[in-house]
């Protein structure tokens, strides 16, 4: 094996451990509520993980606004709201949040919530209805362009908010501006409040939609980091038109008894016991998965 070979090993397997890190923080944050959006979280992880600490240019700082203060920083727009707990752990992670404000996940007072305003830290923007952030971060990467700033927009859709009218207006804006410092990640798990996507509104093919509307499009499996790392280098490498992620996702990655569940969309335990079995099942998980045989 080369030395690239070799560093691109180890920049994998960093990532999934890390990636495996802010899963167990997912995890503490719902047990200590007893309820929450886990499998978003879970789901998500990879994504998140690889975006923070391998694609966006943010300051590992203890302090948010040393990072939030950076006008050339790269901008991620968090559209679909619930999946804050993802975004709060990794932002943990980062230094943002501690452990003891993470415990007070979606509790009366707390700033860690379930959806996010614009007074929790680390996060640019609040969504509110859902299918408003690629507006947003269209308009970020137009400001961006015009301030002949360097900054890149990221941002997260789901798959749900596909079915709204304002999603498609912002993919045509994007499109017509050549918008090419904009990434947006659609995360496709199939799975929404009132069921699967696929049998409350049609969305299928994501993908070929997308491309029609004249992006930059790949497919890949959004719980599979070396094709995230792909993914972005090509976006990265785009010119002329804006570029689409389109990431096949399970919800309640490296939890069993969560990714078989019927419905995910926000788990509520059948009974506290319930909640260790997520815990075991997680470590054993984490366990398998580490080079070593054993949790980092």
């Amino acid at each position: 094996m080369s030395v690239s070979q070799t560093a691109t090993v180890q920049r994998v397997d960093a990532l999934q451990a890390q990636a495996w890190a802010v899963r167990q923080r997912v995890l503490d944050m719902v047990v200590a509520l007893g309820h929450g959006y886990v499998g978003q979280g879970l789901g998500i992880a990879d994504v998140l993980t690889t975006l923070y600490f391998s694609e966006l240019n943010v300051t590992r700082a203890r302090s948010a606004r040393v990072w939030l203060d950076d006008p050339d920083r790269d901008r991620f727009v968090l559209s679909v709201g619930h999946y804050a707990i993802g975004l709060f752990a990794v932002l943990a992670e980062l230094g943002i949040y501690s452990d003891d404000e993470l415990r007070t996940y979606g509790q009366d007072g707390s700033v860690v919530e379930q959806n996010a305003t614009e007074h929790a830290r680390g996060f640019e923007v609040t969504g509110g209805s859902l299918g408003q952030g690629l507006s947003q971060a269209v308009g970020m990467a137009l400001g961006g362009r015009l301030g002949k700033r360097p900054f890149r927009v990221y941002a997260l859709v789901s798959d749900g908010e596909l079915q709204e009218g304002q999603v498609w207006e912002a993919a045509a804006s994007a499109s017509h501006y050549g918008l090419d410092n904009l990434v947006a990640l659609f995360d496709v798990n199939n799975l929404q409040a009132d069921g699967p996507p696929s049998t409350v509104m049609t969305i299928e093919p994501i993908h070929e939609r997308l491309r029609a509307f004249g992006w930059n499009v790949s497919r890949i499996d959004g719980n599979s980091i070396p094709d995230l790392l792909a993914a972005l280098a090509e976006a990265r490498s785009v010119r002329g038109q804006p570029s689409a992620i389109v990431c096949d996702t399970l919800p309640g990655k490296g939890v069993p008894s969560i990714e078989s569940r019927e419905k995910t969309h926000y788990v509520r335990p059948r009974d506290p016991k319930e909640l260790d079995v997520f815990v075991r099942e997680l470590a054993e998980a984490r366990a398998a998965a580490s080079p070593a045989g054993e949790a980092r």
